[in-house]
Formats: structure tokens, C-alpha cells, sequence
């Protein structure tokens, strides 16, 4: 055996993962160079994760191939390559080549046939053999010999991983692809042939030949179907068979020898670099840093996001859709069946409402294996409908395997799923997880939609809604889509969550600190969100039609106080009114314009000038007032649900990019609390009888997680001293006791506490303050000098963030900044602001949600009646009955406090009454 390693780069499957993968990146002449820029960068981390004595970097020659010739119809459904792209394949091989990586191409065969030659000529010859590739065609490649590593996933295949991924061994492999086909290269399988069933007719008849020899012996529709496909097998076969005895000589005259990695061209490299502006990368050449060191990222963070890791990437695609429907009890049986021996199951409901509360069932898609899905069609009403099961009688059979805890089901955002279930008498149980939350913890700055997730992790063309309902006034309810097309589409969601969950799964395993958010934060997070939505918030609507009409009446009388300080009735909702009296009429100063150059009369505007024109002061009084009233005072009372006489707010888990949880319909967490007004609508959300309201929100939650982050002495002190850390800070800066600090000196030094947190500037300190902006920088220099330790994290957080792209919260949440290294000084001094915030922002989220989950066991491990009924920033609200009281005062802020141990003690300040308002 040799003790040489020869590593194999299949080029062209990255390509377009790395094109897809990427934004729209572009060089200094507005050249594309997303991909180009990807591909470096795997190819740096590759070379330097696996020293290799022979490198082959292999792609696609131009023209057709012998397979073309022997099916007219290979890969004929793959559209052109795109134009953005195919500008990049000649900058992508000059820069591997200038890297002194070998690259082979040749004519008649693809890359796969290429390195299918190396592989068992190496192999041969005792030469160890790392296949690089995102192609799970490779894996009949493997050998004790021949390793497969997907470097965008981090995945990596030998005999052993083969077997557990596919449930075949390498041998089986072109066996297993000819029965279930490949949908990327357009070579048909045996129609409705998934990847269980390709494993089992394998494992029984041992080979594609046993199988065809035994087709006889197959029942059910598939058997049929592998019967009318026996004359196609042999040549799917041979279409996805790795050619292994592809004539290299001339390509490699040497043997091995001949792609022997080569010295960089530096000066080439330089060029390059230069043309495209990798200025990180350049930065590097120029200071003789080796090419296989860390990846820059100058230009743009998100060339060090991770890759979209997918199995059949590439040009988008659509799917086979062969999918079942189900439309009698034999069926639906069949498939139950399937789903109680399935090892995890992506269920889907489709339904007449957006509202998870008010929405009833039309249909519900499942999906066991990849390809493996059906649709159950329950309530569609149109026209020559086919007779669909009745949806009761349908349910009633379904719902133990719904209620089993022991059966995995996946879903894309399956908190609604869970409710629309719910509104049907079934409790969901199994909900092991969730595509919409993995997503969402391995990139919380992309969109999670499905259609998106498909694209861009599977490389597949979603169908899209509108597609199958049509567009605004046109479209059509769920329950008007003939059913053929929306088995198509329900069941192709189905089967693509499913897909993307085999994706994202060993990503997140392979990251224990994001695998931990997600299982331990955002997996139970979830069920209690369902909970408390489920509960909802109790309503005094009486008072809030009280305090609609009074602050109509204050409208009323705002709006003659604007009239006569103006001389003139005008509209107070128009800038345009507005803007003609303050400086036409009035002639005030313009404080600045909008794009389209007339005078801003926007809320900062009016603010400034307030403070010396008593016009302005009125109409800020008018737009707070007038926005109470329609956002909340009018508007609540029609949200309540007639059924329960509460309103029930949705949670947005994957919104925020911190981790915080969004509230909508209604926004319960944008009440205004700083006016009496916006104080009062709080006093509607009341105790239900014989019950209070308990809050308990945390104390000063983010500056104790700076000091914690920090490790600042100081801060840490004053909180494991219980000082008023504002008063502390006051008392550091202006060189007091404090004892003897003053309340404007507290009221500055809690701007600096919190503006340094959100990144403040001297300039913006000096805005808040009413001070100059040299007294500004004195007060933080003072702070900064006392406290160093927060100088340092800063700082280094700052370093982190610009070499890796992203920060983390302290358990483990990676917040990425797209803009880290944004040409755009504005956006670049954001995201450093946002760089040393978010992981404050983002380690408070995670406490606030430990915290939930935690008080949500206690209290149904104690059999408690108490409930939570709202999460606001860092506040928990619960209903709590009056026998409960005195455990919940002293329980709850224990157990807030107690989430985790940080190096100062957290404190949750806990208040009761009859309303939220009260309870303050």
C-alpha cells in the first residue's frame, strides 16, 4: 500500500452550488464573480484540509457526450447555462490553474467519467483516493480506498457511510440510481420507485438483475410499473454508470505524476485578484501568506457563509411530481401503513384560512422518502370533483398515528400545522422537526419560504402558490384547485421539506453549539409558543371602546389647536399640507429634504423643531394619538376570537436575526409604553375572573451579558453587588460617590450604558443628550478608561466578526453581517455597530426562550393552572390563578434566574394585578 493520497475535485458539480450559493457578488468593472469567488474559497480550505501528493481539479469538456448519443434525452430538460455564470468558467479555471492545481478536461465523456478513471487506476496502484464532490452518483465509487467528502456540507462517504446513507453498498449503487432514476439528469427510473423501495427490492433479489429476474413476483401498482419498465433498465443502467476506463494518456502522458500540484503563480494570482477585487485574498499574496491560509472575505461576509449543501444540485430543476393521491380507504390505509413504519414522516395541511386559529383542513400531503409522497384530498368543492373520504371519518383514522408521540414528523413551520389540527380535535404530537427553524438557525439573515429553501438547498423549482391558485382578485381558494394539481403541489411540499430536512440535519449535527440552539431553544420554544397562542390574551373590550372615544375627542382638540397656531384648517395626515404651513407659511427652518428635495416633515424633523414652534408639538401629539387609536384602541377589539373572547397573537420565531421573537396579529410587543396613553391601552389585557396578572422581566438583561462578555471587573462588581449600575456607572465617569451622583449625572450615564451597546457614536450621544460633541467624547472616553474590559470585547469582536463573517451569542447563535466588509462606509460602521450588539441582543432571546420553556415544565410537571399567556422582549406574562399566586411570585423569577450561569447573577423582577398595566 502506498502512503501517497491522490485528491480529485469535481469541478463542475460546484459550480453552479457555488453560483446558486452565493449573492451577486461583483468585481470593481461590475464582472460577476460570485462563483468565482466560492469556488476559490473551497478550493483554499480543500487544498489545506487534505495534503495531497496528485491533485486533479476536474470539469465538463464543451459538447456532447457518448451518452448524448446513446439517449437523445439526457439532461435535455437542464436549461442553458447562465450568462452571469458562464462569464465566470474562464476567470474560475485561469485562478486554479494560477493556484498550480492541475485541471483536466476531456472531450466525449463527463467529469465523472474522468475521475471514475483515476479512482480505480490509483486505487490499483494503492494510492489512497478523496473524491471531492457534491454528486451522490460518486458513492459507486467507493472503495476501502476511495473516500467521498462534500466539502459545501462537510459530509464525508466510505464504505460504512454509504451503506447508512443510502442503504446500499457502493457496489449497488448504479443498481439502486437505474431503479429510482435521476431527476437532474433526466434518466427515468421505475415510476414510483423511491429510495425505500429500490433498498428493499435490493436487499431481497440482491442486484438490478435479481430484480428484474423476480419483477413477476412483485405485486401493487409499482410492481406493474417495474414490469413495463424492464426493457429501459439496462440502459438507465448504463447511463448512470461511472465509465471507468476513459483513455488519459494524452491528457496525462506521466500517469499520476502528470497532475502533481505545481508551485502558485503568484504574479498571475496577484493580477487576478486585482482585476476581480479580491482585496483580502491580494492582501494576502502581498504579505507571502501561503495560498492554502484562512479565507478572506474582503468584499463581502457572505463569501464565508457556508455553501448550500445539496445532493443534486444544479441548474434548478423540477421535480418527477409522480406523486399518490389518496381517494378511498384501501388508499388511505396503504399509506398509513407506510407511516407507521416510516423512520420520520413530512406532513403538510392545506386549508381554506391563513389564520392557524380559524383554519380548516382541505387536504393533508405526507411524504416517507424522497419521491415517496402522497396527497389526501378532504374538502376540494368544484365541479365534477372526484368523491373525496369524508374529512371526519378520514381524520378519525389518521389520528392515532397524529397523536403518537413515537411517530417523527418534519414540517415546515408545523406551529400552524399543529393549530390547524388542533381546530380539528387532534392533538399533534411527534413533532421532531421543523425545516422553517433549522434554516433559520443555520442563517438567520436568509429567507426561509420554502420555494426559496428549495432553490437555493436543493437546487429545485418549487411550484409556487400563485401557479396553482392564480393571482389577486383571481385567485381561487385551496378548495377550488382540481385535485390532480394540487396533489402535485401539496404533495411536492411534502417531499421537498422532507429533502430539506436531509440536508440541514447534518449540518446542524455537525455544529454542537448551533445542533444545541436548535434542539434545546428553538425545537421546545416552539411548543410553548403553540401553547400560549393556543390560550391567548383576555380582553377588556368595553374600555378600549373608552378609550377609542376619548382619544378621538383629544384628536378633535389637537387638530383646532393646529388649526389656530396655523390660521388655517389643513390636513393633518398630509406632509404636503403640512409642509406648506411650517415653511411656506410659518417659515420655519427646513431641517432637510426628502429625495425628491421638498422640505421632511418626518417624525425627527417635527421633533427638532417642537422644541422651539409650538406647531410641530401639536402635530406630534396628534400622529401618536391618532396611531393609538387605529393600531390599537379600534383595531383590537376586532381581533377577538368570538369563540374563546380573547385575541390570539402570532409568534414569528424565525423573523428577527437575533433570535428575538416577532408578534403580528396583533403586534403585541409594540405597544407604546412611554406616554400615559400608550400605557393605558395595557390596561386592557386583563386577568380572567379569579385570576391576576403576573409579569416578570428581567433586569437589565443586556448590560449584564456585557459584563458577563466582557468580563469587565468593574461591571462585574457592581453587579454581584446589586449597585444601581447606572448610578455605578455615573459615579466611574464623573468621578463621584455614589452616594453623591446626581440625577442628570445617572440620566447620562445610562445613555452611555445603552448607547455603547447599540454602538453609539459620540455624535449620536451628544444628539440624546443636548451636549457638545467634544463633551460627548470625553464622557466615553471616561467610560471606557474605567471600564477597559468592554473596550477589548469591542474590539475583538469587531476582529472576529470581520474575519469569520459572523458573531455568536453566548450559546452558541450565529448572527451573520453580510456587510461586514462592505465597500459602503455607512453599511460596513453598521455592521460593526451591529456586530458588538447582536450577540447582547441575541444571548438576552436565548435566555427569554430557555426561560419560557422552562417555566412551561414547571408548570405542567406541577399540574399548575397558572398559564403564560404573552413574551415581550425580555418580559413573561402569565394568568395566574389566585391559589397559585404566592408560588408563582416566588417560582417564577427563580427559575428565570436560574437558565443559566453567567458571571453575574440575573434577576427577574417580578409584578401582580388585575391587568398587564397593573401588573407593572
Amino acid at each position: 500500500m502506498s502512503d501517497k493520497t491522490l485528491l480529485l475535485i469535481d469541478g463542475s458539480s460546484y459550480l453552479y452550488r457555488a453560483f446558486h450559493a452565493m449573492p451577486d457578488l461583483r468585481g470593481p468593472k461590475g464582472d460577476p464573480t460570485g462563483a468565482l469567488r466560492g469556488i476559490i474559497a473551497m478550493l483554499k480550505k480543500l487544498v489545506k484540509e487534505v495534503p495531497a501528493d496528485y491533485i486533479g481539479c476536474v470539469f465538463d469538456a464543451k459538447g456532447k457526450t457518448f451518452r448524448d448519443d446513446l439517449y437523445a434525452e439526457y439532461k435535455a430538460q437542464r436549461p442553458s447555462m447562465p450568462d452571469d455564470l458562464r462569464a465566470q468558467i474562464e476567470p474560475i479555471h485561469a485562478a486554479i490553474a494560477a493556484m498550480g492545481l492541475p485541471i483536466l478536461m476531456v472531450d466525449g465523456v463527463e467529469a465523472d467519467d474522468v475521475i471514475g478513471t483515476l479512482c480505480r487506476s490509483a486505487d490499483a496502484q494503492g494510492v489512497k483516493v478523496v473524491v471531492s464532490t457534491g454528486d451522490k452518483d460518486m458513492a459507486q465509487l467507493v472503495t476501502s480506498n476511495v473516500t467521498l467528502v462534500n466539502t459545501m456540507s462537510e459530509e464525508t462517504l466510505d464504505e460504512a457511510g454509504v451503506l447508512a446513507k443510502f442503504g446500499v453498498p457502493p457496489a449497488r449503487i448504479v443498481d439502486y440510481l437505474a431503479l429510482i432514476g435521476d431527476t437532474v439528469d433526466n434518466v427515468p427510473g421505475v415510476p414510483k420507485c423511491g429510495p425505500k423501495t429500490a433498498v428493499k427490492w435490493l436487499s431481497e433479489y440482491d442486484s438490478l438483475d435479481g430484480v428484474m429476474a423476480n419483477a413477476d413476483k412483485i405485486g401493487g401498482v409499482v410492481g406493474q410499473n417495474l414490469r413495463d419498465t424492464l426493457d429501459w433498465l439496462p440502459m438507465a443502467r448504463t447511463l448512470v454508470t461511472i465509465k471507468c476506463d476513459v483513455d488519459l494518456s494524452r491528457e496525462m502522458p506521466q500517469g499520476l505524476a502528470s497532475i502533481a500540484p505545481r508551485d502558485a503563480d503568484k504574479p498571475r494570482l496577484i493580477s487576478l485578484f486585482e482585476n476581480y477585487g479580491f482585496k483580502g485574498w491580494l492582501g494576502e499574496l502581498k504579505g507571502d501568506a501561503a495560498i492554502g491560509d484562512k479565507i478572506a472575505a474582503e468584499g463581502n461576509a457572505s463569501a464565508l457563509r457556508p455553501f448550500a449543501p445539496s445532493e443534486d444540485m444544479g441548474e434548478l430543476t423540477e421535480l418527477a411530481r409522480d406523486y399518490a393521491t389518496i381517494l378511498n380507504e384501501t388508499e388511505l390505509d396503504t399509506w398509513i401503513a407506510k407511516l407507521n413504519v416510516a423512520d420520520i414522516v413530512a406532513v403538510d395541511t392545506e386549508t381554506d384560512s391563513l389564520e392557524p386559529l380559524q383554519a380548516h383542513i382541505v387536504g393533508i400531503s405526507f411524504a416517507t422518502a424522497a419521491g415517496a409522497a402522497a396527497y389526501l384530498p378532504l374538502a376540494h368543492r368544484y365541479a365534477d370533483a372526484p368523491e373525496q373520504l369524508p374529512l371526519e371519518a378520514a381524520l378519525a383514522k389518521l389520528k392515532p398515528w397524529l397523536e403518537d408521540a413515537g411517530k417523527k414528523k418534519v414540517g415546515q413551520n408545523l406551529k400552524y400545522d399543529q393549530h390547524v389540527f388542533a381546530n380539528h380535535g387532534i392533538a399533534l404530537a411527534g413533532i421532531a422537526e421543523d425545516t422553517l427553524l433549522q434554516s433559520y438557525v443555520l442563517d438567520s439573515t436568509e429567507r426561509h419560504g420554502m420555494d426559496e429553501l428549495a432553490a437555493k438547498h436543493l437546487g429545485l423549482k418549487a411550484i409556487s402558490y400563485e401557479e396553482v391558485a392564480g393571482k389577486g382578485a383571481k385567485q381561487i381558494g385551496f378548495a377550488e384547485v382540481a385535485i390532480d394539481v394540487a396533489t402535485r403541489y401539496s404533495a411536492e411540499d411534502a417531499d421537498i421539506t422532507l429533502r430539506l430536512h436531509e440536508a440541514f440535519a447534518p449540518r446542524l449535527a455537525q455544529e454542537p453549539r448551533l445542533d444545541f440552539v436548535y434542539r434545546q431553544i428553538e425545537l421546545p420554544s416552539r411548543e410553548v409558543l403553540f401553547k400560549m397562542e393556543r390560550h391567548g390574551v383576555l380582553l377588556d373590550s368595553a374600555l378600549l371602546h373608552k378609550q377609542s372615544h376619548e382619544l378621538g375627542q383629544s384628536i378633535l382638540k389637537l387638530e383646532q389647536e393646529a388649526f389656530e397656531l396655523a390660521g388655517q384648517p389643513f390636513n393633518l395626515g398630509s406632509p404636503k399640507q403640512i409642509g406648506e404651513i411650517l415653511f411656506d407659511k410659518l417659515k420655519l427652518p427646513v431641517k432637510k429634504k426628502t429625495p425628491k428635495g421638498a422640505p421632511s416633515t418626518d417624525e425627527d424633523v417635527l421633533t427638532e423643531l417642537a422644541q422651539d414652534y409650538p406647531l410641530p408639538a401639536k402635530l406630534l401629539q396628534h400622529r401618536s394619538l391618532s396611531k393609538l387609536k387605529s393600531t390599537y384602541t379600534d383595531k383590537l377589539p376586532l381581533m377577538v376570537n368570538p369563540r374563546t373572547g380573547r385575541v390570539h397573537t402570532n409568534y414569528g420565531q424565525a423573523t428577527a436575526v437575533t433570535g428575538r421573537l416577532a408578534s403580528n396579529d396583533p403586534n403585541l410587543q409594540n405597544i407604546p409604553v412611554r406616554t400615559a396613553e400608550g400605557r393605558r391601552i395595557r390596561e386592557a389585557f386583563i386577568a380572567a375572573p379569579g385570576c391576576q396578572i403576573v409579569s416578570a422581566d428581567y433586569s437589565q438583561i443586556e448590560l449584564r451579558i456585557m459584563a458577563h462578555l466582557s468580563g469587565d471587573e468593574g461591571m462585574l462588581r457592581a453587579f454581584e453587588a446589586g449597585i444601581d449600575i447606572h448610578r455605578a456607572t455615573a459615579a466611574e465617569v464623573f468621578g463621584a460617590t455614589p452616594e453623591t451622583v446626581t440625577s442628570d449625572q445617572r440620566r447620562y450615564a445610562k445613555a452611555i450604558n445603552f448607547g455603547l451597546i447599540y454602538g453609539m457614536s459620540a455624535f449620536g450621544l451628544a444628539a440624546q443628550l443636548d451636549i457638545e460633541r467634544s463633551a460627548a467624547q470625553n464622557y466615553i472616553d471616561r467610560y471606557f478608561a474605567r471600564y477597559p474590559g468592554v473596550a477589548v470585547y469591542m474590539q475583538t469582536t469587531r476582529e472576529f466578526a470581520r474575519e469569520h463573517g459572523y458573531v455568536e451569542t453566548w450559546f452558541g447563535r450565529r448572527l451573520w453581517l453580510p456587510a461586514i466588509h462592505s465597500k459602503n462606509q455607512g453599511l460596513r460602521t453598521g455592521a460593526e455597530r451591529a456586530a458588538i450588539n447582536a450577540p447582547m441582543q441575541g444571548t438576552a432571546a436565548d435566555l427569554i426562550k430557555l426561560a419560557m420553556v422552562a417555566v412551561q415544565d414547571w408548570l405542567e410537571a406541577d399540574g399548575l393552572k397558572s398559564r403564560l399567556i404573552m413574551q415581550v422582549h425580555d418580559e413573561l406574562v402569565l394568568e395566574v390563578p389566585q391559589a397559585e399566586l404566592e408560588l408563582v411570585k416566588v417560582k417564577l423569577p427563580a427559575l428565570m434566574a436560574g437558565v443559566a450561569s453567567l458571571k453575574v447573577p440575573l434577576l427577574a423582577e417580578v409584578g401582580v394585578g388585575p391587568s398587564w398595566e397593573a401588573a407593572h
